[in-house]
C-alpha cells in the first residue's frame, strides 16, 4: 500500500473513532455533567489539567521522536523510552502529587487535593503507553489505535455515569477516567505486541533528549494554558466559573473532532517528506483551509443552536457557558489554522521556535486573564484567550524562514466567516448573510469542489 493510501486510510480510521468518540462524548457531557453541576465538574475540570499539564513534564516528548524516525527502528529505543517513563516521568508525578495540597490552597477549589492525587497515580500508566502507542502511529496503524481509545471512551461513560447518579460528584468522572487510563494502556501493549525489556544506554538517552527536550519544553510552555482555569480563574471567581469555562472548552474539543485526527497523522506523514520544502509549503497551505472547513461549520453550528438546547440537556445553571463559547471557538479555529505549522517545525527539528511562540501565547494570555477575569469572571478567561491570537504571528514568521510562507488568502477568508459568524447572539443574523457570501463565491466553491474531487479520486 502506497504512503498516501496508508494516510487516507489512517485519516478515515481516526476521523470516524473521533465521529463516534463525538457520540459518546456528547452522552458523557449530558448525563454526567447534568448530574454533579458546575461547581463538581470545576472540580474535575481542575484536577484534569492539572494532571495533564504535570504528565508531560514525564512525556519528555519522546513519543514524538519515536514517531518521526525514518525506516525501521531497533527495538533498543522503544525499551530505552520505557525506562525513561518508568524514572523520570514516576519521579515528577510523585512530587506533584506531594505538591498537592499546596494547590489547592491557592485554587480555593476545596476537595481537589484526593482527586488529583488519584488522576496522578492513573495517569502513570498511560505514560508508559506512549511507547507502544508510538509503535503503532510509526506503523501506521491507525485503526487499531482508534479502537483502542474508542473502547476507552466507552468505559469512561460506563462507569462515570451511574456513579454521577448515585451522588459521587466529582469522584464519577474521575473515577471513570482512572479506568479508562488502565484500560487503553492494556490494550495498547497488546496491539503493538511490545515486551518491555530494561535498556539504559547513556548515548541512545543523549540522542533522544537532544531532540525531544525540545519536543517537551514546548509542550510544557503551551500546557501552561491549562493552570490558568484552576489557578486564575478558580481563585478570583470560583469553581462554577471553572465549571463554565470546562464545558465551553469540552464542547470545543468534541465539535473539533478531527483537528486532533489530523494533528497525529501530520507527524507521521510529514516525517516522510521532511526533504522537500516545496512539499511541505503545499502540505501547510492545504491543510489550512480544510481544518478550516471541518471546524467552522460545526463550531458555528453550535453557537447558533447552543442556546436552545444547552438549558433542556444540562438546565438553566449552566447557561454561563454560552457567555465564554465564542470566545474559545473562536481560539481553537484560531489554532487549527496554525496546526501544520507547527507540525512541520517539529519534523524539521526546529522546536525551539515552537516553544517561543507557545511562550508568548500563554504569557499574553495568562496577564490578560489575570488582569480580566476578577471583573468579568468566565468571560474574561475567552477575551483573555483571544487576545492572544495576535501571538501567531510569530509562528508564521518561523515557517516562512524554513520553507516559505503559505497561501493564506482562502483560509484567511473562511476563517474570518465563520469567526464573526460565532458572535451572532451579539451582531444579529446579519452574519449569517456574511458567511453566506463567502462560501458561495467562485474561488470558494472551485477549492471546495476540488477538495471533493480529491477525496473521490483517491
Amino acid at each position: 500500500m502506497s504512503l498516501r493510501s496508508k494516510i487516507l486510510q489512517g485519516s478515515l480510521y481516526l476521523v470516524m473513532r473521533e465521529g463516534f468518540g463525538m457520540v459518546l462524548s456528547i452522552a458523557a457531557m449530558f448525563l454526567i455533567t447534568r448530574a454533579i453541576g458546575p461547581g463538581q465538574y470545576g472540580i474535575f475540570a481542575s484536577a484534569y489539567g492539572l494532571t495533564i499539564f504535570l504528565q508531560s513534564f514525564g512525556n519528555l516528548g519522546i513519543g514524538v521522536y519515536l514517531v518521526r524516525q525514518e525506516g525501521e527502528r531497533e527495538a533498543r529505543l522503544s525499551h530505552q523510552a520505557f525506562a525513561l517513563f518508568i524514572v523520570l516521568g514516576g519521579l515528577v508525578i510523585s512530587i506533584a502529587a506531594l505538591a498537592a495540597p499546596l494547590i489547592e490552597s491557592w485554587s480555593r477549589l476545596n476537595g481537589l487535593t484526593q482527586i488529583l492525587q488519584m488522576l496522578l497515580l492513573f495517569s502513570f500508566p498511560m505514560l508508559l503507553a506512549q511507547v507502544p502507542l508510538a509503535e503503532l502511529e510509526h506503523q501506521l496503524q491507525f485503526k487499531r489505535i482508534a479502537w483502542v481509545e474508542l473502547l476507552g471512551q466507552l468505559l469512561y461513560v460506563l462507569i462515570a455515569f451511574p456513579l454521577a447518579q448515585k451522588g459521587f460528584g466529582a469522584w464519577a468522572p474521575a473515577i471513570g477516567w482512572c479506568a479508562q487510563q488502565m484500560q487503553s494502556f492494556v490494550l495498547l501493549m497488546l496491539c503493538a505486541k511490545y515486551r518491555p525489556r530494561w535498556v539504559w544506554d547513556m548515548a541512545l538517552i543523549r540522542d533522544m533528549l537532544a531532540y525531544s527536550m525540545g519536543i517537551s519544553a514546548s509542550g510544557w510552555v503551551w500546557s501552561l494554558q491549562s493552570l490558568i482555569s484552576p489557578l486564575i480563574v478558580g481563585r478570583f471567581a470560583g469553581e462554577a466559573a471553572v465549571g463554565y469555562v470546562a464545558l465551553a472548552i469540552r464542547l470545543v474539543d468534541v465539535l473539533g473532532f478531527a483537528k486532533g485526527a489530523t494533528y497525529r497523522i501530520s507527524i507521521a506523514a510529514l516525517a516522510k517528506v521532511q526533504g522537500d520544502r516545496d512539499r511541505l509549503r503545499r502540505a501547510v497551505s492545504e491543510g489550512m483551509g480544510l481544518q478550516i472547513l471541518a471546524l467552522g461549520p460545526l463550531l458555528v453550528g453550535a453557537a447558533w443552536i447552543s442556546p436552545y438546547l444547552l438549558p433542556l440537556a444540562f438546565g438553566d445553571k449552566w447557561n454561563p457557558v454560552m457567555e465564554v463559547y465564542p470566545y474559545i471557538a473562536l481560539c481553537y479555529m484560531s489554532n487549527a489554522l496554525f496546526n501544520l505549522h507547527t507540525s512541520v517545525l517539529y519534523v524539521l527539528k526546529k522546536p525551539g521556535q515552537v516553544t517561543m511562540f507557545h511562550a508568548a501565547y500563554v504569557l499574553v494570555f495568562a496577564i490578560s486573564a489575570f488582569v480580566l477575569v476578577p471583573n468579568m469572571r468566565h468571560v474574561g478567561y475567552g477575551v483573555a484567550d483571544t487576545i492572544a491570537i495576535f501571538t501567531y504571528g510569530i509562528i508564521h514568521l518561523s515557517l516562512a524562514r524554513s520553507v516559505g510562507s503559505p497561501d493564506y488568502r482562502l483560509p484567511l477568508l473562511w476563517w474570518a466567516g465563520f469567526s464573526i459568524a460565532l458572535f451572532q447572539s451579539v451582531l444579529g443574523w446579519g452574519v449569517a448573510v456574511v458567511l453566506a457570501f463567502i462560501l458561495l463565491i467562485p474561488s470558494t466553491r472551485n477549492k471546495i469542489q476540488g477538495y471533493v474531487q480529491s477525496m473521490q479520486e483517491a
